[in-house]
């Protein structure tokens, strides 16, 4: 890990800044398995969870590794783990029993090309849906996506509050181009990040799974005798698996304490999205091209914007819409098949036609020349 001279300017790894931002967020358990290429995550944390009285430990596969995250959690712990396609395909049954137990963790899932084994070396933006819909039943996921080693740092820190703010897991959606990159970034002082801490709860409180949107979370050893159960349960986490309005009132109160936040969630960075006749919507990795796209649009007097997506889940439906008002054409450039076109061409509601732009295999980049090509392309008379 290499430091530049000011004590809070770093020349680090994507994965480093993983690393440092949950130390810096109180994270003190990590488990996890190796994999590329988030297997550097694990690496750095192995070294320095211990000298903050952390504990950091591969375990024997990644449905383990997201069981003992659950478990620490439970135990008190921030805590959480890293992988990559194959190994979040394999912690999906246990990341759904930590959204139905309500249990604060952070997953990071370093994308590579798939499906199955792939391109296991090679960056790919294929897991936007399964990071949304991996597990099974109607519940609500948060989902952050850096474009940079600065974001690493900054969106894990967010990751961490989420997940404790709202009693979730919260999934980090990065790719190997950013998890591999090594760029300069700037820290701020421990006094200048805000952190935040699950709810406590009162010696009289029982009521840990419901009667308020976000209930207080007690750890193992606290003195709070607590039933933590998958199946459904009442406020007091006592199973009713046959009963029809429990089941409603829980799952609809899991959704609600994400969706009826989504404008404290959302995290959109924008330029001139209400004066553009082709906007751009982008995220992770591929929305690293936009920034000299719009330049270079600009040079040929063509009227351009974008929305990049910090947050992919919940979708920021509102940006997307507002720029569907102005923008003739939306362009969605991806390393994938598709998987945010279509929910872009559904929150703009027909008023602007959405054009696709995707590249999958090999590893290789959509280009600022690609993406200007299309613009050109879709404003020729």
């Amino acid at each position: 890990m290499k430091k530049l001279q000011s004590e809070n300017i770093h020349f680090w790894q994507g994965t480093e800044a993983c690393a440092e931002a949950a130390l810096k967020a109180g994270c003190r358990f990590f488990a996890g398995y190796p994999i590329t290429p988030a297997s550097e995550i694990a690496e750095h944390l192995a070294r320095r969870l211990p000298q903050f009285g952390g504990i950091a430990i591969q375990m024997e596969d990644e449905i383990a590794s997201i069981g003992a995250v659950v478990g620490a959690s439970w135990a008190g712990f921030k805590a959480m783990t890293a992988t990559s396609g194959p190994g979040f395909d394999l912690m999906q049954e246990t990341i759904g029993w930590a959204f139905m137990t309500e249990t604060p963790c952070v997953i990071v899932d370093v994308q590579r090309l798939g499906p199955s084994t792939g391109q296991a070396t090679k960056c790919g933006q294929g897991d936007v849906m399964q990071s949304r819909w991996g597990t099974h039943g109607d519940y609500a996921a948060i989902v952050l996506a850096p474009n940079s080693v600065q974001e690493m740092f900054e969106l894990t820190i967010k990751a961490f509050n989420h997940a404790e703010k709202y009693r979730t897991p919260v999934i980090l959606l990065a790719d190997e181009i950013i998890a591999h990159m090594r760029e300069k970034i700037t820290v701020s002082s421990t006094k200048g990040i805000r952190i935040i801490d699950r709810r406590k709860p009162k010696s009289c409180d029982k009521a840990f799974f419901g009667l308020e949107e976000i209930p207080s979370m007690p750890a193992v050893g606290e003195g709070f005798n607590v039933a933590v159960t998958g199946s459904t349960h009442d406020a007091y986490g006592i199973r009713f698996t046959a009963d029809t309005q429990v089941h409603r009132q829980l799952v609809e109160r899991l959704n609600n304490k994400i969706q009826n936040h989504v404008a404290d969630l959302s995290d959109v960075e924008t330029y001139n999205i209400d004066n553009c006749e082709v906007g751009i919507v982008s995220y992770g990795c591929t929305s690293r091209a936009t920034y000299e796209t719009v330049e270079a649009a600009e040079n040929k007097k063509l009227k351009v914007g974008y929305a990049r997506l910090r947050t992919i889940w919940p979708f920021p439906e509102k940006i997307v819409r507002r720029l569907a008002e102005t923008a003739e054409k939306i362009i969605v450039p991806e390393m994938n098949l598709k998987q945010i076109f279509y929910e872009v061409e559904r929150a703009s509601r027909g008023k602007a036609d959405v054009i696709s732009l995707n590249k999958i295999g090999g590893g290789e980049l959509i280009t600022p020349e690609e993406l200007l090509k299309k613009i050109m392309e879709r404003t020729k008379n």
